[in-house]
């Protein structure tokens, strides 16, 4: 073959190939939510799928709402295992994120029965109903760190081999998820990639997350809605934070570069403890040194997982992912977020 007609026949393959992929329908679970909508903003951004996302009659979809007349919307109940089967023959996706969650650990403690219910009897409808319609998607699930739970000092960072020692009912209820998948995986032969993310933020986290509440008290405190006192939980925990940006660019490489059945932690490999996640947000802030912290009862859970420093090697071994955004940046954009809102 000629170096013409080579050139000409990569040329030829490469339209194909994005004619393909404009074809493509993608489903997105929990597209309302934090880590759905930046996904949303990704695939977007790419341009080569048609993006459906379920949803709920009662879901707020303010994370979405710049972008709706771009995407799909169809009613559709992870607790309802018809309706699941509805989407998916009427989707056909060649790719699934599966992100719809309970997803904020004190109200697993409030409520173990219902995130039980969402987290695992949730992701059972789905499997079963990609089994039963049979078009043969990729499937991402988006697993926890805080399926660790307790981590021995020795045992950081932490690699997918740790064992698993749930300290919350969330964390119990993601293990569940995580082991459906790999079960599914072997016994029905689903495209299963389990990703188990460490923490990420960034902009329209919920405020009842760590350092999105910071930064929400921060933005009220700075136009005299809220006394200057900040509460605080646990500010000694240490975690590892990944933009969430990042974090969706991973659930994408995950379904295009890593191998179904097996699991993979995204993490930045890097831990900051939440007092010092507090004082940065701070120093972004003309208040700083107005601004008192408080401790609240009420924000301290039954028991703490102490330390969350992820090892994703393997995953950056599998798809060249690298955090891109500083996480400083991400908690000013935090910040920022809660500004224009407050």
């Amino acid at each position: 073959m000629s170096f013409y007609h080579y050139c000409h026949f990569k040329v030829v393959l490469a339209i194909l190939h994005a004619y393909i992929m404009q074809k493509t329908n993608v489903l997105i679970t929990g597209i309302t939510g934090f880590a759905g909508s930046h996904l949303t903003d990704l695939l977007l951004k790419e341009g080569k799928c048609k993006i459906w996302g379920t949803t709920r009659p009662r879901s707020d979809t303010k994370n979405i709402d710049h972008i709706k007349g771009k995407i799909k919307l169809i009613d559709a109940d992870l607790l309802d295992p018809h309706s699941m089967s509805d989407v998916l023959g009427q989707v056909k996706p060649k790719y699934i994120f599966h992100l719809a969650a309970q997803s904020f650990v004190p109200t697993s403690w409030a409520s173990p029965a219902n995130t039980m219910e969402i987290n695992v009897i949730g992701t059972v409808h789905l499997f079963e109903a990609i089994k039963k319609v049979g078009n043969d998607p990729i499937v991402q699930i988006a697993c926890s760190s805080e399926e660790y739970g307790l981590v021995k000092p020795k045992e950081t960072p932490i690699a997918e081999e740790n064992p698993l020692r749930p300290l919350s009912p969330y964390g119990v209820s993601k293990v569940a998820m995580d082991y459906l998948g790999y079960q599914y995986f072997k016994s029905h032969g689903i495209k299963i990639v389990r990703t188990r993310g460490f923490n990420h933020s960034g902009p329209r986290r919920g405020d009842v997350f760590v350092d999105s509440s910071f930064a929400k008290q921060i933005a009220e405190i700075e136009v005299g809605k809220k006394s200057p006192t900040i509460m605080v939980g646990n500010l000694s925990a240490k975690r590892d934070f990944t933009d969430v940006r990042d974090m969706v660019r991973g659930y994408l490489l995950a379904v295009q570069k890593c191998k179904p059945g097996e699991v993979y932690n995204i993490a930045s490999g890097k831990d900051w403890v939440i007092r010092d996640v507090l004082k940065t947000l701070l120093s972004f802030s003309p208040m700083r040194g107005k601004i008192k912290v408080k401790q609240d009862p009420g924000r301290m859970r039954p028991s703490d997982v102490p330390i969350l420093l992820g090892d994703a090697s393997k995953f950056r071994k599998e798809t060249g992912w690298k955090p891109k955004v500083p996480f400083e940046k991400t908690l000013e954009d935090t910040l920022n977020y809660w500004r224009e809102r407050v």
